[in-house]
């Protein structure tokens, strides 16, 4: 990474959209073959396909989420010399909110928050929604997308 590559925030990412990344929550990290996994408390926003109004007891709509970055090549963090370990050092990784996560155009992430900065040179990364939750919809409910639909 340069100073002159393009950035791209990941509010302008398909992946993330009615997502808030900023008041999501990192919960671990693990190296699964070639792919970087990172746990997540996924902050999801109206509009997306899974939100749920909150509960009177919750303020926002979180669920679990990973984020894989798949054909990872290397995991870093700025500071650190080259050729760390990837394995040790994704073992190290903390737990924390996100701040930041960017794209450069070379297709390395950044990710950012309290548990430091950490550089990824993967492939695209995919936002994958996991586990189960209570659903509120009984199961008489229609869909949402089939609602305007006469058959």
């Amino acid at each position: 990474m340069n100073a002159a590559q393009e950035r791209t925030d990941w509010r302008e990412l398909r992946e993330f959209r009615h997502v808030d990344l900023n008041a999501s929550f990192v919960l671990g990290w693990q190296l699964d073959g070639d792919t970087l996994c990172i746990d997540l408390d996924l902050h999801l926003e109206p509009g997306h396909a899974f939100y749920e109004s909150p509960r009177p007891a919750e303020k926002v709509c979180i669920r679990p989420a990973v984020l894989e970055f798949p054909h990872c090549d290397s995991v870093s963090r700025p500071d650190d010399g080259a050729g760390a370990d990837m394995g040790a050092l994704v073992a190290t990784l903390g737990i924390g909110s996100i701040e930041g996560f960017v794209v450069y155009d070379d297709g390395v992430y950044e990710l950012s928050g309290k548990f430091g900065t950490v550089v990824i040179d993967a492939g695209r990364v995919v936002l994958r929604l996991t586990g189960t939750w209570p659903s509120r919809r009984s199961e008489s409910d229609e869909p949402a997308d089939d609602r305007d639909n006469d058959s």
